[in-house]
Protein backbone atom coordinates (compact mmCIF):
# COMPACT_ATOMS: atom_id res chain seq x y z
CA UNK A 1 0.00 0.00 0.00
CA UNK A 2 3.17 2.41 0.18
CA UNK A 3 3.36 2.48 -3.11
CA UNK A 4 -0.44 3.16 -3.83
CA UNK A 5 -2.18 6.56 -4.98
CA UNK A 6 -3.57 8.34 -2.61
CA UNK A 7 -7.70 8.05 -2.17
CA UNK A 8 -8.03 11.50 -4.33
CA UNK A 9 -5.90 9.70 -7.04
CA UNK A 10 -8.12 6.65 -6.85
CA UNK A 11 -11.21 7.96 -6.54
CA UNK A 12 -10.57 10.45 -9.52
CA UNK A 13 -10.32 7.13 -11.55
CA UNK A 14 -13.26 5.23 -10.24
CA UNK A 15 -15.38 8.55 -10.58
CA UNK A 16 -15.18 7.51 -14.15
CA UNK A 17 -16.44 4.05 -14.12
CA UNK A 18 -20.28 5.23 -14.42
CA UNK A 19 -21.47 1.03 -14.10
CA UNK A 20 -19.87 0.82 -10.55
CA UNK A 21 -21.72 3.77 -9.20
CA UNK A 22 -24.40 2.80 -11.19
CA UNK A 23 -24.32 -0.53 -9.25
CA UNK A 24 -23.03 0.72 -5.97
CA UNK A 25 -25.54 3.74 -5.89
CA UNK A 26 -28.33 1.17 -6.42
CA UNK A 27 -27.34 -1.55 -3.66
CA UNK A 28 -27.15 1.23 -1.22
CA UNK A 29 -30.32 3.03 -1.75
CA UNK A 30 -31.86 -0.67 -0.69
CA UNK A 31 -30.01 -0.95 1.99
CA UNK A 32 -30.77 1.68 3.75
CA UNK A 33 -34.16 1.57 3.01
CA UNK A 34 -34.21 -2.13 4.91
CA UNK A 35 -31.95 -0.73 7.67
CA UNK A 36 -34.48 2.04 8.43
CA UNK A 37 -37.47 -0.34 8.50
CA UNK A 38 -35.87 -3.04 10.97
CA UNK A 39 -34.46 -0.43 13.30
CA UNK A 40 -38.03 1.52 13.39
CA UNK A 41 -39.60 -1.65 14.66
CA UNK A 42 -37.47 -1.87 18.24
CA UNK A 43 -38.78 0.96 20.54
CA UNK A 44 -35.75 0.61 22.24
CA UNK A 45 -33.32 0.84 19.74
CA UNK A 46 -31.47 3.90 20.75
CA UNK A 47 -31.15 1.86 24.19
CA UNK A 48 -29.43 -0.70 22.48
CA UNK A 49 -26.87 1.44 20.87
CA UNK A 50 -26.23 2.63 23.96
CA UNK A 51 -25.53 -0.66 25.53
CA UNK A 52 -23.47 -1.82 22.57
CA UNK A 53 -21.58 1.41 23.25
CA UNK A 54 -20.82 0.35 26.88
CA UNK A 55 -19.91 -3.31 26.37
CA UNK A 56 -17.13 -2.34 23.58
CA UNK A 57 -15.76 0.38 25.96
CA UNK A 58 -15.52 -2.10 28.25
CA UNK A 59 -13.84 -4.74 26.10
CA UNK A 60 -11.40 -2.17 25.03
CA UNK A 61 -10.33 -0.77 28.03
CA UNK A 62 -9.71 -3.95 29.96
CA UNK A 63 -8.74 -6.02 26.44
CA UNK A 64 -5.82 -7.35 28.81
CA UNK A 65 -7.90 -9.02 31.20
CA UNK A 66 -10.62 -10.45 28.76
CA UNK A 67 -8.25 -11.94 26.42
CA UNK A 68 -6.65 -13.95 29.44
CA UNK A 69 -9.62 -15.19 30.23
CA UNK A 70 -11.22 -15.84 26.68
CA UNK A 71 -7.56 -17.62 26.52
CA UNK A 72 -7.98 -19.96 29.27
CA UNK A 73 -12.25 -20.45 28.06
CA UNK A 74 -10.74 -21.89 24.98
CA UNK A 75 -8.05 -24.15 26.17
CA UNK A 76 -10.09 -25.56 28.75
CA UNK A 77 -12.84 -26.70 26.05
CA UNK A 78 -9.95 -28.58 24.29
CA UNK A 79 -9.01 -25.47 21.72
CA UNK A 80 -5.29 -24.40 20.94
CA UNK A 81 -5.03 -20.37 21.35
CA UNK A 82 -1.88 -18.52 19.47
CA UNK A 83 -1.39 -15.34 19.76
CA UNK A 84 0.24 -12.89 16.49
CA UNK A 85 1.82 -9.62 16.97
CA UNK A 86 1.70 -8.94 13.34
CA UNK A 87 0.05 -10.10 9.63
CA UNK A 88 3.09 -12.25 8.58
CA UNK A 89 2.80 -14.05 12.59
CA UNK A 90 -0.44 -15.12 11.72
CA UNK A 91 -0.47 -15.75 7.90
CA UNK A 92 2.84 -18.26 9.37
CA UNK A 93 1.15 -19.50 12.17
CA UNK A 94 -1.63 -20.67 9.64
CA UNK A 95 0.60 -21.85 7.44
CA UNK A 96 1.89 -23.78 9.70
CA UNK A 97 -1.29 -25.39 11.25
CA UNK A 98 -2.01 -26.53 7.76
CA UNK A 99 1.21 -28.28 6.91
CA UNK A 100 1.38 -29.94 10.14
CA UNK A 101 -2.19 -31.70 9.16
CA UNK A 102 -1.13 -32.29 6.19
CA UNK A 103 -3.32 -30.42 4.10
CA UNK A 104 -2.90 -28.25 0.93
CA UNK A 105 -6.29 -26.60 0.23
CA UNK A 106 -8.74 -25.20 2.73
CA UNK A 107 -12.14 -23.76 2.55
CA UNK A 108 -12.62 -20.56 3.63
CA UNK A 109 -15.58 -18.21 5.67
CA UNK A 110 -15.71 -14.83 4.79
CA UNK A 111 -13.38 -12.93 6.72
CA UNK A 112 -12.11 -9.33 6.96
CA UNK A 113 -9.69 -10.32 9.30
CA UNK A 114 -7.71 -12.60 6.94
CA UNK A 115 -8.36 -10.37 4.04
CA UNK A 116 -6.28 -7.53 6.08
CA UNK A 117 -3.58 -9.61 6.63
CA UNK A 118 -3.43 -10.96 3.23
CA UNK A 119 -3.78 -14.68 4.53
CA UNK A 120 -4.65 -16.52 0.62
CA UNK A 121 -1.68 -15.09 -1.41
CA UNK A 122 0.56 -16.23 1.92
CA UNK A 123 -0.83 -19.51 1.97
CA UNK A 124 -0.33 -19.69 -2.27
CA UNK A 125 3.39 -18.55 -1.43
CA UNK A 126 3.41 -21.94 0.61
CA UNK A 127 1.83 -24.22 -1.79
CA UNK A 128 -1.52 -23.83 -0.07
CA UNK A 129 -5.24 -23.16 -1.78
CA UNK A 130 -7.54 -21.58 0.02
CA UNK A 131 -10.80 -21.66 -1.56
CA UNK A 132 -13.18 -18.81 -0.58
CA UNK A 133 -16.78 -20.30 0.31
CA UNK A 134 -18.98 -17.11 0.56
CA UNK A 135 -20.66 -16.03 -2.66
CA UNK A 136 -19.49 -12.74 -2.76
CA UNK A 137 -15.80 -13.81 -2.03
CA UNK A 138 -15.90 -16.72 -4.76
CA UNK A 139 -17.20 -13.98 -7.49
CA UNK A 140 -14.12 -11.68 -6.41
CA UNK A 141 -11.90 -14.69 -5.66
CA UNK A 142 -12.56 -16.41 -9.30
CA UNK A 143 -12.36 -12.43 -11.03
CA UNK A 144 -8.91 -11.62 -9.27
CA UNK A 145 -10.87 -8.41 -7.91
CA UNK A 146 -10.82 -7.37 -4.82
CA UNK A 147 -13.23 -6.96 -1.92
CA UNK A 148 -15.41 -3.38 -2.86
CA UNK A 149 -17.39 -3.45 0.46
CA UNK A 150 -17.48 -4.76 4.61
CA UNK A 151 -20.39 -7.16 3.98
CA UNK A 152 -21.19 -7.28 0.10
CA UNK A 153 -17.91 -7.80 -1.43
CA UNK A 154 -18.77 -7.76 -4.97
CA UNK A 155 -21.46 -5.21 -4.57
CA UNK A 156 -19.50 -3.04 -7.55
CA UNK A 157 -20.43 -5.71 -10.08
CA UNK A 158 -24.52 -6.37 -11.79
CA UNK A 159 -25.58 -9.68 -12.47
CA UNK A 160 -24.52 -9.71 -15.74
CA UNK A 161 -20.75 -8.51 -14.94
CA UNK A 162 -20.71 -11.84 -12.66
CA UNK A 163 -22.65 -14.50 -15.07
CA UNK A 164 -19.77 -13.76 -17.30
CA UNK A 165 -17.28 -14.20 -14.33
CA UNK A 166 -19.05 -17.83 -13.96
CA UNK A 167 -19.26 -18.44 -17.63
CA UNK A 168 -15.34 -18.22 -17.82
CA UNK A 169 -14.20 -19.97 -14.92
CA UNK A 170 -16.55 -22.50 -13.10
CA UNK A 171 -16.53 -25.17 -15.87
CA UNK A 172 -19.88 -26.45 -17.75
CA UNK A 173 -21.38 -22.80 -17.34
CA UNK A 174 -21.03 -21.95 -21.05
CA UNK A 175 -24.32 -21.10 -21.46
CA UNK A 176 -25.46 -19.86 -17.77
CA UNK A 177 -28.30 -17.17 -17.52
CA UNK A 178 -28.17 -14.15 -15.07
CA UNK A 179 -30.97 -14.93 -13.28
CA UNK A 180 -30.48 -14.76 -9.17
CA UNK A 181 -31.78 -18.78 -9.36
CA UNK A 182 -29.10 -19.92 -12.33
CA UNK A 183 -26.58 -17.88 -10.28
CA UNK A 184 -26.53 -19.32 -6.98
CA UNK A 185 -27.21 -22.80 -8.35
CA UNK A 186 -23.69 -22.70 -10.45
CA UNK A 187 -22.19 -21.47 -6.97
CA UNK A 188 -23.81 -23.95 -4.78
CA UNK A 189 -22.82 -27.07 -7.64
CA UNK A 190 -18.97 -25.51 -7.66
CA UNK A 191 -18.39 -25.18 -3.57
CA UNK A 192 -21.00 -28.37 -2.16
CA UNK A 193 -17.49 -30.88 -3.64
CA UNK A 194 -15.54 -28.26 -1.80
CA UNK A 195 -17.43 -28.57 1.24
CA UNK A 196 -17.82 -32.33 1.35
CA UNK A 197 -14.33 -33.10 0.76
CA UNK A 198 -12.47 -29.98 2.99
CA UNK A 199 -10.33 -31.57 5.82
CA UNK A 200 -9.24 -27.81 7.03
CA UNK A 201 -11.52 -24.78 7.69
CA UNK A 202 -10.96 -21.18 8.19
CA UNK A 203 -12.67 -18.84 9.43
CA UNK A 204 -13.28 -15.58 10.73
CA UNK A 205 -15.46 -14.34 13.94
CA UNK A 206 -17.41 -12.00 14.44
CA UNK A 207 -17.76 -12.07 18.33
CA UNK A 208 -15.87 -14.44 20.92
CA UNK A 209 -16.74 -14.42 24.60
CA UNK A 210 -13.84 -14.76 27.17
CA UNK A 211 -16.32 -16.02 29.53
CA UNK A 212 -17.14 -19.15 27.96
CA UNK A 213 -14.49 -19.12 24.99
CA UNK A 214 -17.41 -19.22 22.73
CA UNK A 215 -16.71 -17.99 19.53
CA UNK A 216 -19.55 -16.56 17.25
CA UNK A 217 -19.59 -16.03 13.56
CA UNK A 218 -23.14 -14.67 11.54
CA UNK A 219 -23.95 -15.13 7.95
CA UNK A 220 -26.29 -15.40 5.47
CA UNK A 221 -26.21 -17.98 2.93
CA UNK A 222 -24.90 -21.34 4.81
CA UNK A 223 -21.51 -21.62 3.29
CA UNK A 224 -19.85 -20.54 7.36
CA UNK A 225 -22.28 -23.19 9.16
CA UNK A 226 -20.87 -25.78 6.77
CA UNK A 227 -17.25 -24.58 7.24
CA UNK A 228 -17.50 -24.95 10.60
CA UNK A 229 -18.95 -27.99 11.12
CA UNK A 230 -18.13 -30.64 8.31
CA UNK A 231 -14.20 -30.33 8.49
CA UNK A 232 -11.84 -31.72 10.73
CA UNK A 233 -10.04 -29.32 11.51
CA UNK A 234 -11.24 -24.78 11.97
CA UNK A 235 -8.96 -22.63 12.21
CA UNK A 236 -10.08 -19.15 13.35
CA UNK A 237 -8.12 -15.59 13.26
CA UNK A 238 -9.30 -13.11 14.68
CA UNK A 239 -8.65 -9.36 15.95
CA UNK A 240 -8.10 -8.93 19.48
CA UNK A 241 -10.88 -6.18 19.53
CA UNK A 242 -13.76 -8.82 18.74
CA UNK A 243 -13.61 -10.25 22.45
CA UNK A 244 -16.98 -9.75 24.30
CA UNK A 245 -16.43 -9.80 28.20
CA UNK A 246 -20.03 -11.90 28.83
CA UNK A 247 -21.90 -14.39 26.84
CA UNK A 248 -25.07 -12.22 27.54
CA UNK A 249 -23.61 -9.84 25.94
CA UNK A 250 -24.41 -11.32 22.36
CA UNK A 251 -28.00 -10.98 23.36
CA UNK A 252 -27.11 -6.90 22.54
CA UNK A 253 -24.77 -7.40 19.76
CA UNK A 254 -26.73 -9.97 17.58
CA UNK A 255 -29.86 -7.49 17.94
CA UNK A 256 -27.62 -4.37 16.77
CA UNK A 257 -25.15 -6.26 14.23
CA UNK A 258 -28.47 -8.19 11.88
CA UNK A 259 -30.57 -4.67 11.51
CA UNK A 260 -27.55 -2.66 10.56
CA UNK A 261 -25.57 -4.80 8.28
CA UNK A 262 -28.72 -6.30 6.23
CA UNK A 263 -31.75 -4.90 7.52
CA UNK A 264 -33.09 -8.47 8.96
CA UNK A 265 -34.34 -8.85 12.34
CA UNK A 266 -31.14 -11.97 12.68
CA UNK A 267 -29.03 -13.51 10.79
CA UNK A 268 -30.14 -16.64 8.69
CA UNK A 269 -26.95 -18.38 10.25
CA UNK A 270 -25.43 -18.01 13.61
CA UNK A 271 -22.98 -20.13 14.86
CA UNK A 272 -21.82 -20.64 17.76
CA UNK A 273 -18.62 -22.78 19.11
CA UNK A 274 -16.81 -23.36 22.06
CA UNK A 275 -13.86 -25.53 21.65
CA UNK A 276 -14.26 -29.07 20.40
CA UNK A 277 -16.70 -32.06 21.40
CA UNK A 278 -16.71 -35.65 20.24
CA UNK A 279 -18.88 -36.33 17.03
CA UNK A 280 -20.04 -32.60 17.11
CA UNK A 281 -18.20 -30.51 14.44
CA UNK A 282 -14.25 -30.21 14.02
CA UNK A 283 -11.57 -32.36 15.94
CA UNK A 284 -9.46 -29.91 16.18
CA UNK A 285 -10.11 -26.17 17.10
CA UNK A 286 -7.31 -23.06 16.68
CA UNK A 287 -8.13 -19.70 17.65
CA UNK A 288 -4.92 -16.80 16.28
CA UNK A 289 -5.51 -13.81 18.10
CA UNK A 290 -4.10 -11.14 15.95
CA UNK A 291 -2.35 -7.60 16.87
CA UNK A 292 -1.26 -6.47 14.02
CA UNK A 293 -1.82 -2.57 15.06
CA UNK A 294 -4.46 -2.91 17.30
CA UNK A 295 -2.45 -2.13 20.55
CA UNK A 296 -0.58 0.64 18.77
CA UNK A 297 -4.41 1.99 18.16
CA UNK A 298 -5.47 1.51 21.97
CA UNK A 299 -3.04 3.45 22.76
CA UNK A 300 -4.79 6.61 21.17
CA UNK A 301 -7.95 7.60 23.91
CA UNK A 302 -9.44 9.13 20.97
CA UNK A 303 -8.58 6.90 18.07
CA UNK A 304 -9.28 4.06 20.02
CA UNK A 305 -13.40 3.96 19.33
CA UNK A 306 -12.40 2.63 15.83
CA UNK A 307 -12.10 -0.81 17.96
CA UNK A 308 -15.44 -0.89 18.83
CA UNK A 309 -16.54 -1.28 15.36
CA UNK A 310 -18.37 -4.42 15.09
CA UNK A 311 -18.02 -4.70 11.11
CA UNK A 312 -21.74 -3.82 10.23
CA UNK A 313 -21.05 -1.63 7.42
CA UNK A 314 -23.63 0.70 8.30
CA UNK A 315 -20.93 3.43 8.10
CA UNK A 316 -20.35 2.73 4.81
CA UNK A 317 -24.08 2.50 3.56
CA UNK A 318 -24.89 5.78 4.49
CA UNK A 319 -21.76 7.31 3.23
CA UNK A 320 -21.92 9.91 0.49
CA UNK A 321 -17.91 9.61 -0.47
CA UNK A 322 -18.51 5.86 -0.69
CA UNK A 323 -21.52 6.20 -2.97
CA UNK A 324 -19.76 8.07 -5.23
CA UNK A 325 -16.37 5.85 -5.35
CA UNK A 326 -16.96 2.91 -4.39
CA UNK A 327 -14.67 0.46 -2.22
CA UNK A 328 -11.57 -0.23 -4.09
CA UNK A 329 -10.63 3.95 -4.29
CA UNK A 330 -9.92 2.93 -0.58
CA UNK A 331 -7.15 0.76 -1.27
CA UNK A 332 -7.40 -1.37 1.99
CA UNK A 333 -9.62 -4.28 3.58
CA UNK A 334 -11.76 -1.61 5.11
CA UNK A 335 -13.47 0.67 3.18
CA UNK A 336 -15.78 3.50 3.72
CA UNK A 337 -15.71 5.71 7.02
CA UNK A 338 -14.53 3.17 9.14
CA UNK A 339 -11.95 2.23 6.74
CA UNK A 340 -10.88 5.75 7.19
CA UNK A 341 -10.13 5.83 10.48
CA UNK A 342 -9.14 1.85 11.26
CA UNK A 343 -6.44 1.38 8.21
CA UNK A 344 -4.14 4.23 8.84
CA UNK A 345 -4.31 3.69 12.92
CA UNK A 346 -3.55 -0.46 12.51
CA UNK A 347 -0.41 0.85 10.08
CA UNK A 348 0.84 2.60 12.66
CA UNK A 349 0.20 5.94 10.38
CA UNK A 350 2.77 4.48 7.40
CA UNK A 351 -0.04 3.82 5.02
CA UNK A 352 -3.50 4.99 4.17
CA UNK A 353 -2.93 8.29 5.68
CA UNK A 354 -4.70 10.24 2.69
CA UNK A 355 -8.07 8.32 4.26
CA UNK A 356 -8.95 10.69 6.93
CA UNK A 357 -9.68 12.96 4.56
CA UNK A 358 -12.17 11.02 2.77
CA UNK A 359 -14.88 12.38 4.08
CA UNK A 360 -17.53 15.13 4.45
CA UNK A 361 -17.51 14.96 7.40
CA UNK A 362 -21.69 15.08 7.36
CA UNK A 363 -21.97 12.50 10.32
CA UNK A 364 -24.24 10.71 9.11
CA UNK A 365 -21.67 7.59 9.49
CA UNK A 366 -22.31 8.61 13.45
CA UNK A 367 -25.69 8.89 12.89
CA UNK A 368 -26.03 5.23 11.61
CA UNK A 369 -23.01 3.22 13.78
CA UNK A 370 -25.05 0.42 16.21
CA UNK A 371 -22.29 1.27 19.00
CA UNK A 372 -21.72 5.21 18.64
CA UNK A 373 -18.66 5.78 17.38
CA UNK A 374 -18.00 8.95 16.71
CA UNK A 375 -16.34 8.78 13.07
CA UNK A 376 -15.90 12.31 12.41
CA UNK A 377 -14.17 13.38 15.45
CA UNK A 378 -11.58 10.43 14.92
CA UNK A 379 -10.94 11.63 11.52
CA UNK A 380 -10.49 14.94 12.33
CA UNK A 381 -8.18 14.11 15.29
CA UNK A 382 -6.69 11.41 13.06
CA UNK A 383 -6.05 14.63 10.65
CA UNK A 384 -3.97 16.55 13.26
CA UNK A 385 -1.96 13.54 14.19
CA UNK A 386 -0.59 13.02 10.33
CA UNK A 387 0.18 16.68 10.02
CA UNK A 388 1.63 16.97 13.41
CA UNK A 389 3.75 13.99 12.71
CA UNK A 390 4.98 14.97 9.43
CA UNK A 391 8.71 15.00 9.34
CA UNK A 392 10.01 17.94 9.75
CA UNK A 393 8.08 20.46 11.96
CA UNK A 394 4.81 19.24 11.35
CA UNK A 395 2.70 21.67 8.55
CA UNK A 396 4.11 23.23 6.42
CA UNK A 397 5.04 26.90 5.95
CA UNK A 398 2.17 27.78 3.52
CA UNK A 399 0.15 25.76 5.83
CA UNK A 400 0.70 27.78 8.70
CA UNK A 401 0.58 30.86 7.39
CA UNK A 402 -2.70 29.92 5.89
CA UNK A 403 -4.65 28.75 9.14
CA UNK A 404 -2.58 32.33 10.81
CA UNK A 405 -4.23 34.07 8.20
CA UNK A 406 -7.48 32.65 8.20
CA UNK A 407 -7.99 32.93 12.42
CA UNK A 408 -7.48 36.06 12.21
CA UNK A 409 -10.22 36.68 9.37
CA UNK A 410 -12.52 34.87 11.31
CA UNK A 411 -11.82 36.28 14.90
CA UNK A 412 -12.96 39.75 13.19
CA UNK A 413 -16.46 40.38 12.02
CA UNK A 414 -15.43 43.73 9.67
CA UNK A 415 -12.30 41.49 8.43
CA UNK A 416 -14.98 38.42 7.90
CA UNK A 417 -17.36 40.64 6.28
CA UNK A 418 -14.42 42.31 4.04
CA UNK A 419 -12.94 38.71 2.95
CA UNK A 420 -16.97 37.74 1.75
CA UNK A 421 -16.99 40.37 -0.16
CA UNK A 422 -13.76 39.33 -1.65
CA UNK A 423 -14.17 36.56 -2.73
CA UNK A 424 -17.53 36.73 -4.43
CA UNK A 425 -15.92 39.61 -6.58
CA UNK A 426 -12.91 37.10 -7.53
CA UNK A 427 -15.40 34.36 -8.21
CA UNK A 428 -17.77 35.84 -10.12
CA UNK A 429 -16.20 36.25 -13.35
CA UNK A 430 -15.02 32.35 -12.94
CA UNK A 431 -18.95 31.55 -12.10
CA UNK A 432 -20.94 30.08 -14.94
CA UNK A 433 -24.97 28.67 -13.85
CA UNK A 434 -24.02 29.04 -9.81
CA UNK A 435 -21.00 27.26 -9.88
CA UNK A 436 -17.24 28.41 -10.11
CA UNK A 437 -16.90 26.59 -13.34
CA UNK A 438 -13.02 27.07 -13.84
CA UNK A 439 -11.73 26.38 -10.53
CA UNK A 440 -9.80 28.70 -8.46
CA UNK A 441 -6.71 30.04 -9.32
CA UNK A 442 -3.58 29.74 -7.10
CA UNK A 443 -2.65 27.41 -4.26
CA UNK A 444 -6.97 26.21 -4.26
CA UNK A 445 -6.99 24.97 -7.58
CA UNK A 446 -5.95 21.41 -6.16
CA UNK A 447 -9.52 22.11 -3.78
CA UNK A 448 -11.67 22.87 -6.53
CA UNK A 449 -10.29 20.52 -8.68
CA UNK A 450 -11.89 17.35 -6.72
CA UNK A 451 -15.13 19.30 -5.50
CA UNK A 452 -17.58 21.81 -6.52
CA UNK A 453 -17.85 24.81 -5.60
CA UNK A 454 -21.11 26.81 -5.62
CA UNK A 455 -20.77 30.78 -6.38
CA UNK A 456 -21.28 32.81 -3.41
CA UNK A 457 -24.34 34.85 -3.08
CA UNK A 458 -23.94 38.78 -4.17
CA UNK A 459 -25.47 39.55 -0.47
CA UNK A 460 -24.34 38.26 2.21
CA UNK A 461 -27.06 37.10 5.13
CA UNK A 462 -25.39 39.51 7.56
CA UNK A 463 -25.67 42.52 5.08
CA UNK A 464 -29.61 40.94 3.96
CA UNK A 465 -29.96 41.06 7.67
CA UNK A 466 -28.99 45.17 8.39
CA UNK A 467 -31.21 46.04 5.07
CA UNK A 468 -34.03 44.18 6.33
CA UNK A 469 -34.05 45.72 9.96
CA UNK A 470 -33.62 49.15 8.94
CA UNK A 471 -36.87 49.19 6.36
CA UNK A 472 -38.77 48.38 9.54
Amino acid sequence: MKDSPTFAQAAHEHLTNKQMRQNVGHAMATIRLRREIATAELPDWELLRDQGQRIKTDAIVNLADHLESLERSVIAAGGLVHWARTAEEANSIVASIIKAEGGQDVVKVKSMTTEEIGLNDALAAEGIVAHETDLAELIVQLAGDQSSHLLVPAIHLNRTEIRDIFREHLPGNADLSDTPEDLAEAARKYLRSRFLSAEIAVSGANFAVAETGTVCVVESEGNGRMCTTLPRVLITVMGIEKVLPRFEDLAVMLQLLPRSSTGERMNPYTSLWTGVREGDGPKVFHLVLLDAGRSLTIADPVGRQALHCIRCSACVNVCPVYEQTGGHAYNSAYAGPIGAILTPQLSGMTEGTSLPWASTLCGACYDACPVKINIPSVLIHLRSRIISERAPGGATRSEQLAMRGLSKILANPSRYEAAQRAFYLGTWPLSKDGLVERGLPGPMRAWTASRDLISPASQSFRSWWRGREARR
